[in-house]
C-alpha cells in the first residue's frame, strides 16, 4: 500500500513539473486573448471613434487626418505610426 502512495505522490509532482517545463517554454499570450480583454480593446477602439467624431465636429482636425485616423483605428490601430498630427491647438498647460 505504502508503494502505491509513493508512486502516486511521484507521479503527481512529474506532472506538476512536465506542466512547469512546457509553461516556461511556451509563449506567454495564448492564441485568443480573454473575452474581458477583448471587450476592454473594444470598449477602447469605439471611445478613441467617438473622440475624433467629436475633433472632427468642433473643427479641430480637418477632414483628411479624420479619414485616416479612422483608417488606422478600422485596422485595429489606436495610436498613430508617426504620433501626434494635430497642429491646431497645441497643448494645454
Amino acid at each position: 500500500m505504502a508503494a502505491v502512495i509513493a508512486s502516486l505522490a511521484g507521479a503527481l509532482i512529474l506532472a506538476g513539473i512536465v506542466y512547469d517545463i512546457a509553461r516556461l517554454i511556451t509563449p506567454d499570450e495564448p492564441r485568443r486573448p480573454p473575452l474581458a480583454r477583448l471587450r476592454g480593446r473594444r470598449a477602447a477602439q469605439a471611445e478613441a471613434e467617438r473622440w475624433l467624431v467629436g475633433l472632427r465636429l468642433h473643427d479641430r482636425i480637418d477632414a483628411a487626418t479624420y479619414q485616416r485616423r479612422m483608417s488606422t483605428l478600422a485596422h485595429g490601430q489606436r495610436r498613430g505610426t508617426t504620433g501626434p498630427t494635430n497642429t491646431v491647438g497645441g497643448r494645454h498647460g
